[in-house]
């Protein structure tokens, strides 16, 4: 029998905090919404919960305050399979929650309160080396310290190791970080912070993604939403298209991608089928409400 895909995530844990709405307040606006759910999420528990749900053997390395929230959390990665023993609970500062307005369309706003996750440091990342050494893939975000991002991306590439990274939310990355990197998935918003390009479409997405590979990056994929992905590897280049649904909920359909792609990756096969394989996932996620709650089991797809 195959051994499964081994799998680090090293990101944010979060509780979403999740209301329905007709559309979005205007700023000094009251109104009264929805629905109200308490869903688990954060990026980087999003990606570890997809990438496990979908066959993955899967390690993640976060922090949690030592509150209900944090126990709570901690009880359903262990209920998904997930490899819990990097996960500290930080009995300083509170677990990181999001506040997420979700509209009649499936749009959403977030705001995230980081709490613990900003407590993961770059001595944590050195006392995983082992568990490091261990994974076949190494997945990453930006929802903790760019400090810890850097270190992590650093060490596991010295280790000969593939690092995907996941440059959400926006931000400013450090120039050198680009060389460590086996593969960088951006969105549109994402790849137009690093590369000053407006991407809208295939074109401008093929711009950016030149830009992104003369910084030193292996592999890019740039997500386009209800587009598809573009893809710029060695074996492929060009657009792949996904499924037109209806969209309920956007929330975590990049995680879910990311989660999905890096196992698929693994798994053996080419770039197309592992994006092609992602793309069903994340398109799948937005039929259903909620961060970790909309994620897809590999029997669904």
């Amino acid at each position: 029998m195959k051994n499964k895909p081994k799998i680090l995530v090293i990101g944010s844990a979060n509780m979403d905090m999740v209301i329905k709405t007709d559309h979005f307040p205007a700023p000094g606006e009251t109104m009264i919404g929805g629905e109200f759910s308490l869903i688990p999420g954060g990026k980087g528990a999003n990606q570890a919960v997809a990438a496990a749900r979908l066959g993955g053997e899967v390690s993640f390395l976060a922090q949690l305050g030592d509150d209900v929230f944090g126990a709570q959390n901690l009880e359903n990665y262990r209920k998904e399979g997930i490899n819990t023993a990097f996960i500290k609970l930080n009995s300083n500062k509170p677990s990181g929650v999001a506040l997420i307005t979700v509209d009649k369309s499936g749009e959403n706003t977030i705001i995230v309160a980081p709490g613990a996750n900003e407590a993961i440091s770059v001595d944590d990342i050195h006392k995983a080396r082992e568990i490091i050494e261990a994974a076949d893939v190494i997945l990453v975000q930006l929802e903790i310290q760019l400090s810890v991002v850097f270190e992590a991306c650093k060490l596991a590439s010295g280790l000969g190791k593939k690092i995907i990274l996941n440059p959400a939310p926006a931000a400013v990355l450090q120039p050198e970080i680009f060389q460590y990197l086996f593969l960088i998935t951006p969105n549109e918003t994402e790849s137009e912070q690093l590369t000053g390009v407006k991407v809208v479409d295939e074109k401008t997405a093929e711009v950016a993604s030149e830009i992104l590979l003369a910084k030193g990056v292996q592999n890019v994929i740039i997500t386009l939403g209800a587009q598809g992905a573009y893809v710029h590897t060695n074996e492929f280049r060009g657009l792949i298209p996904t499924k037109k649904v209806v969209a309920l909920d956007t929330t975590a359909a990049g995680d879910t991608f990311n989660g999905a792609l890096a196992l698929a990756l693994v798994n053996g096969g080419g770039i197309k089928e592992a994006v092609d394989f992602a793309l069903k996932a994340a398109t799948m996620s937005v039929t259903k409400m909620g961060a970790q709650s909309s994620i897809p089991y590999l029997k669904d797809l």
